[in-house]
């Protein structure tokens, strides 16, 4: 019974630290999928020159991506005519960073960690789309960047945003969120402070074992931050908690193998070379260069959030947060009737698992000539298609994406 309140409360702290900022940060992620129009932007990117990795970055910094939606967008990317370099540049700052996840990291580190992230996010995306730029040959054509500049305008309003902000991109990272936060509670209850600094407390030996941990793990942004929180609680050096905050988000087995297929092997070694050169890099400037008490923390749910006065705020936030949370993953347990007709063909697709990866799908299969809707769902793993058309194109297309073809159903 003490194990189950002590569980209860660190949670209940965590959401309370979390929940205002990662709201507000979901609303600026609502307005930036609105204001963005990834269709023009794509056709800036296609030169190879530091310009475009550049662009590319300050692109992916702030957009609130998560670590499965960011392949098939930037994949997209590529195939509509953007250089390998900012497709890579695009692939590597995205995943790090974003703007709730920074607004989170503020909420349950501090400012200086809010502030470094980014930067961190900024400067390898730069130096890994620069990279790639010398190191892979690259295929873009002018023919490829007249293709998106065919850009259909849509008109959205606060709907759309408060739609894509607190249900579609919710659901996408909920799970993975819920997850972190289970970590960091894990973290917190079991792990002593002393392991880190008796036993394992040297910087660099607590980098190398969190690289390698983070490498395959699945975690996004915003996600990684309450683990990110409670491993520095517990005694981990401040630059090996970077490490786990640039790769854990950025790398994992799925990414890596999907990249390897879809923009070539050295692209893929460049990706992952840039993150690991980048973690281990800036981990070691955050020990030994920069001051320590600049990235210290209270504790996981000990913050400053919900000890100001006017608590009804973080208890009023925590309280819309966990309702959203229940909302979104019901949502994804009720499927969804469609209706079947002659005109329409029903593909089995596997490896759908976000918002980013359904739109990837439907936008690039509408290109396919014949095809005039698609309609795709990663909750059941289908495609609908009407219109006539040649399953090869529609399997070359899904691969392209990173998905996993299965036929008709």
């Amino acid at each position: 019974m003490e194990f189950l309140t002590k569980f209860i409360t660190v949670t209940w702290d965590i959401f309370l630290e979390m929940a205002p900022y990662l709201l507000l940060g979901f609303l600026f992620a609502g307005i930036l999928n609105v204001v963005i129009s990834k269709r023009r932007v794509q056709k800036y990117l296609g030169k190879r020159s530091i310009w475009s990795s550049v662009k590319a970055t300050l692109l992916g910094v702030p957009l609130p991506l998560c670590s499965c939606g960011v392949i098939p967008t930037g994949i997209s990317f590529h195939k509509n005519g953007a250089s390998k370099g900012a497709t890579n540049s695009f692939l590597i700052s995205t995943p790090q960073t974003g703007v709730d996840s920074i607004l989170m990291t503020y909420s349950m580190m501090n400012l200086p960690w809010a502030i470094f992230r980014p930067i961190v996010a900024f400067t390898t995306g730069i130096i890994g789309g620069i990279a790639t730029d010398q190191i892979v040959t690259d295929n873009v054509t002018e023919q490829d960047n007249k293709q998106v500049q065919e850009e259909t305008s849509e008109k959205k309003g606060l709907k759309d945003i408060f739609t894509y902000a607190f249900v579609d991109f919710l659901g996408d990272i909920s799970r993975q969120l819920l997850l972190g936060i289970l970590i960091a509670v894990f973290i917190t209850l079991f792990v002593p402070q002393s392991l880190f600094t008796e036993h394992l407390n040297s910087p660099f030996i607590n980098m190398l074992i969190i690289l390698v941990a983070s490498i395959p793990l699945y975690v996004c942004a915003t996600g990684s931050v309450p683990i990110g929180a409670a491993l520095l609680a517990a005694g981990v050096s401040p630059g090996a908690v970077l490490v786990f905050l640039m790769a854990g988000p950025a790398t994992n087995a799925a990414t890596l193998t999907v990249l390897w297929k879809s923009i070539g092997k050295k692209a893929t070694l460049v990706y992952l070379g840039s993150i690991v050169i980048g973690a281990i890099g800036f981990g070691l400037i955050m020990d030994y260069l920069l001051n320590p008490n600049w990235f210290t923390i209270a504790g996981v749910g000990n913050g400053h959030v919900h000890h100001e006065d006017g608590a009804w705020l973080p208890i009023a936030s925590a309280i819309v947060l966990i309702g959203l949370i229940i909302y979104v993953e019901l949502k994804k347990l009720i499927p969804q009737n469609y209706k079947i007709t002659t005109m329409n063909t029903v593909y089995n697709v596997e490896g759908m698992s976000c918002n980013h990866c359904k739109m990837s799908v439907e936008k690039n299969l509408q290109k396919i000539e014949g095809i005039t809707s698609v309609t795709a769902d990663p909750a059941q793993n289908i495609v609908i298609i009407e219109g006539e058309s040649d399953p090869k194109s529609i399997e070359s297309v899904i691969d392209e994406l990173g998905f996993q073809f299965k036929g008709k159903k």
